[in-house]
């Protein structure tokens, strides 16, 4: 006999089905309370309520556990590439050898964007922040390649994820290098996804880039670790905006609008900004430390703690480690990433942050990484949206395969003026002479 939850109101008993995930996470099933009962649920920020049914990631925060279709993040950053890592959250298995190659020769052969993009980029006042360009730009895709009636929908789907996978990361290359005045650097059909990438970044003229492999892995896994983390806000901004059944450049916009803010996606954008804020303020981090265990002050330490996980961040501690690899070898000497050291080492060994279980989070290292790489502070969020892609793809595609599928419309509960009547114009105007406004 299945499982049920009983609930009891104004005198009444209801019945609700209970579903059990494949891992033994459960939910109550309200998908009929309104109908049956009259009463909709409250809960702010969804901390509580699931979206929808999703094969795609796992995580337990409780653990610090995290699997892409059941593989753990750990195993995907030691043996896996990006491009490779993509494909199975797209499709939801690893590829064969020649599923890979048809993959990454779909990906060469998209990797240009239309010439007359640059007339775009051009547009944009030179302070824009880069976020705010690439969400623009890619809803901007869809009028450069609007659907072709003669392709099946599997090949025009195909096309269309080739195409952002790939133009994604020209795209923030180009924006990156117009907003210096510098010369656009096109994709190279002899490199691969991460160091075309960086190549497009940073090669010059005078000073050609030479493409150092364990900076490509450092970004290929920072790219795996960021790539999904199940319903967070910019993956349910996609799901959310793909429901009204808009196109996947629109969805994933709306993701990269999403992932903008420093809550989300800025967040390693916002830790830099806090360790430039104590190197400003004479370098200790104690001051700030004490600061972010007053309640009474806003301030809060970035980097540090996550809304899902309760104990490390298990992607933490493989940036680290990637993190310390690149510092060690490049030999870079930066105040900045000398006041990240002794801050994680002093807030590890304090009660306070022990006892709130807020332990440094994946975006604490990444920052440091993405630093350490001579990636400009802004563009932090791009890198993020880059990585995040492939995921933002395989959750939008499974909520367009659900057979239950909705438009998204949450409810609310209201607490404005009952009804009243219209005062007009003259009316408002008497009554505010005479105080009655």
């Amino acid at each position: 006999m299945a499982e049920k939850a009983t609930l009891i109101l104004d005198g009444k008993t209801y019945e609700f089905p209970i579903i059990t995930g494949s891992e033994g996470d459960k939910a109550i099933d309200i998908s009929k309370l309104l109908k049956e009962t009259g009463y909709i649920t409250f809960d702010p920020g969804y901390v509580n309520t699931g979206s929808c049914i999703s094969a795609i990631t796992y995580m337990d925060g409780k653990k610090g556990i995290l699997r892409y279709r059941g593989i753990p993040i750990e195993e995907l950053a030691e043996h896996s590439t990006f491009v490779e890592t993509s494909y199975l959250l797209i499709n939801g298995n690893l590829p064969t050898p020649d599923e890979l190659a048809a993959f990454s020769g779909l990906l060469n052969d998209h990797s240009l964007v239309h010439e007359d993009m640059k007339t775009f980029f051009s547009s944009y006042p030179r302070g824009a922040h880069p976020m705010g360009i690439l969400s623009s730009m890619v809803n901007a895709l869809r009028a450069f390649y609007p659907e072709v009636p003669e392709r099946s929908q599997e090949e025009e789907l195909n096309l269309t994820v080739a195409r952002l996978l790939s133009k994604l990361r020209t795209l923030a290359a180009m924006s990156y290098r117009i907003s210096r005045g510098h010369r656009v650097i096109y994709p190279s059909h002899e490199l691969g996804y991460c160091a075309n990438f960086l190549n497009m970044m940073f090669d010059s003229p005078v000073k050609p880039y030479v493409i150092d492999y364990d900076v490509v892995r450092a970004l290929e896994v920072f790219w795996i670790t960021s790539a999904d983390h199940e319903q967070n806000c910019s993956t349910s901004a996609v799901r959310h905006v793909g429901s009204a059944r808009v196109n996947l450049y629109a969805s994933i916009s709306a993701g990269i609008s999403a992932l903008w803010g420093p809550l989300h996606g800025g967040a390693n954008q916002a830790v830099i900004e806090m360790l430039q804020e104590i190197r400003d303020s004479g370098g200790d981090p104690r001051p700030f430390i004490e600061r972010a265990k007053d309640r009474n002050d806003p301030f809060r330490l970035m980097g540090f703690g996550h809304r899902v996980y309760k104990t490390y961040d298990p992607r933490a501690p493989i940036i680290k480690k990637m993190t310390d690899k690149i510092l060690t070898k490049l030999g870079r000497t930066d105040p900045l990433l000398d006041i990240a050291q002794n801050l994680e080492e002093l807030v590890i060994r304090d009660p306070y942050f022990i006892d709130h279980n807020l332990y440094p989070n994946v975006d604490f290292h990444s920052g440091i990484l993405l630093r350490a790489m001579d990636v400009p502070v802004n563009m932090f969020p791009v890198m993020f949206a880059i990585g995040r892609l492939p995921g933002w793809i395989g959750q939008w595609m499974e909520s367009m395969e659900d057979p239950d599928r909705k438009l998204c419309r949450p409810r609310q509960i209201y607490l404005g003026p009952t009804l009243r009547e219209y005062i007009p114009r003259d009316k408002r105007i008497q009554m505010k002479e005479n105080g009655e406004l």
